[in-house]
């Protein structure tokens, strides 16, 4: 029986000069890369456009990549990353109501089915750093303490953000209005 290697050993592989580990990695996490993505996004052309700029970078920086974290640990951060240099960069010009539905074959599923997509419009409502601890520890079933090893802040700060995030979803699908932004932080003239 042949195990498969670990990515520790895939990322010492590519680093003694086997680019093709590099591939390994990649076919073993994509998926995953790109829920996150489309989680934060809500958009499958946005996903796949942050989930490819995630692994361009992780390709360019994973020399540098010390193992301090797990290397998902460290490949989630750069995911969000280029998930928030996307939102940056662009501002939502599709829904999910543009995405194609899923076949629907009975009302249990079909409840289901919009359940989830309300979920999902919900979930693109709640700010940027909540929604990202969100997917990461509900969606991802990543830890607390991995989760804050990614996103480089204190334990106590994810717990708040997940706190305050799934207040922020319940109050959006309850159907409760939203507070207005907090006022930019511009100098005055």
């Amino acid at each position: 029986m042949n195990a498969q290697p670990s990515d520790r050993e895939l990322v010492e592989s590519f680093r003694s000069g086997r680019r093709e580990a590099f591939q390994d990695l990649m076919a073993r996490h994509e998926r995953r890369i790109y829920n996150v993505a489309y989680r934060m996004l809500g958009v499958a052309e946005d996903a796949s456009d942050a989930t490819q700029d995630a692994f361009l970078s992780c390709y360019r920086h994973l020399d540098g990549f010390r193992g301090d974290a797990e290397f998902t640990t460290w490949l989630h951060r750069i995911t969000i990353n280029a998930c928030y240099d996307l939102m940056r960069r662009r501002r939502p010009t599709t829904s999910l109501d543009d995405e194609p539905g899923p076949t629907i074959s009975s009302p249990d599923h079909a409840d289901r089915a919009a359940a989830a997509a309300d979920v999902q419009r919900a979930l693109l409502i709640v700010p940027p750093e909540f929604r990202a601890v969100l997917i990461m520890h509900e969606l991802q079933d990543l830890p607390i303490d991995d989760i804050a090893e990614a996103l480089e802040i204190p334990v106590g700060t994810v717990k708040s953000r997940l706190f305050r995030g799934r207040a922020a979803l319940g109050r959006i699908l309850a159907g409760e209005p939203q507070p207005a932004p907090p006022p930019s932080k511009r100098p005055s003239p």
